[in-house]
């Protein structure tokens, strides 16, 4: 597939176009930044001008593109996780504006221009528990896709706002538009760096719901959609299998979600993110985990 793929250079982006890379695509990096990365074109595209992204969706990924015989360009699928991503980093204004802003122009390009595939990043910040202030917790565990999202923050509001937005597009278009609740993104060499600190201090899980998600398995989960036609708008919780502490799912309950409502019976180690949609929809598959890593 030839793939339209913006905040390529971010954490989450350049694991998940290594991994699409991997499996034969073709792929435009559009970010303010530049991945880098020899077999990617690097295209900057300020996604907040709406011109410049219908330009950009319309414009050739490389030279060996302007040769004789060669097609006029076209997408066959957007994955938009270009954001700010995260509070603290821009004044929540601007956070809100750049992150609701640029979602609307990607989907609108996609959808007048009939790209219909469209996968977007959404947040486990939507669910209203990683950035509020104080402590809040689940209404009910393990937290699946029926969960209120009712956040607090401007990042996590704007997130919710995308996902309405991609709701409406799909509506307008018939595409298929899918939203990704992404967990903590966990690369490969930070589970020797970080994770003894969480197995000595389980609370420091705790606003991301003891969860996380492995960079290569999101690229996976990345794929899965690309693969997958027909299913209208989804929203899909994307975690790996396990916590991200190596205590058990009855101690967090007891340490932590003491009267908290367990909807139902949990594995030991079972992550309290539930990614059971994402496994019966489009067949997705952890692989990679801290316990490869981490043998305590």
């Amino acid at each position: 597939m030839r793939i339209f793929f913006t905040g390529g250079s971010g954490k989450a982006g350049r694991h998940a176009i290594q991994y699409l890379l991997e499996q034969g695509h073709r792929v435009t990096n559009a970010d303010l930044a530049p991945l880098n990365n020899p077999k990617v074109h690097d295209l900057k595209v300020d996604l907040t001008d709406s011109g410049q992204v219908f330009n950009a969706m319309q414009a050739w990924d490389g030279m060996d593109e302007l040769e004789p015989g060669a097609a006029q360009p076209k997408y066959d699928a957007v994955v938009h996780f270009a954001a700010i991503p995260a509070i603290l980093i821009r004044p929540d204004n601007e956070t809100y504006r750049i992150n609701v802003l640029s979602t609307y122009n990607v989907m609108d390009a996609a959808a007048k221009l009939g790209i219909r595939k469209v996968i977007f990043a959404s947040s486990e910040t939507t669910y209203g528990v990683c950035f509020a202030q104080g402590e809040v917790k689940p209404e009910y565990v393990p937290v699946d896709e029926e969960h209120p999202t009712v956040p607090q923050d401007s990042y996590a509001m704007s997130k919710v706002v995308n996902e309405a937005t991609g709701r409406s597009f799909q509506a307008r278009t018939g595409f298929d538009i899918y939203g990704l609740r992404i967990n903590n993104v966990i690369e490969p060499d930070e589970y020797e760096k970080n994770f003894p600190a969480f197995m000595e201090d389980p609370s420091l899980r705790r606003r991301n719901i003891f969860a996380y998600i492995d960079a290569r398995d999101l690229g996976q989960m990345v794929q899965k959609c690309l693969e997958t036609d027909g299913l209208g708008y989804e929203v899909f919780n994307v975690s790996n299998d396990d916590m991200s502490v190596g205590i058990t799912t009855k101690e967090v309950m007891e340490r932590f979600y003491k009267g908290v409502p367990q909807k139902r019976e949990m594995g030991e180690t079972e992550t309290f993110y539930a990614n059971d949609k994402a496994k019966r929809m489009v067949g997705f598959q952890p692989q990679h985990g801290w316990r490869d890593v981490l043998k305590a």
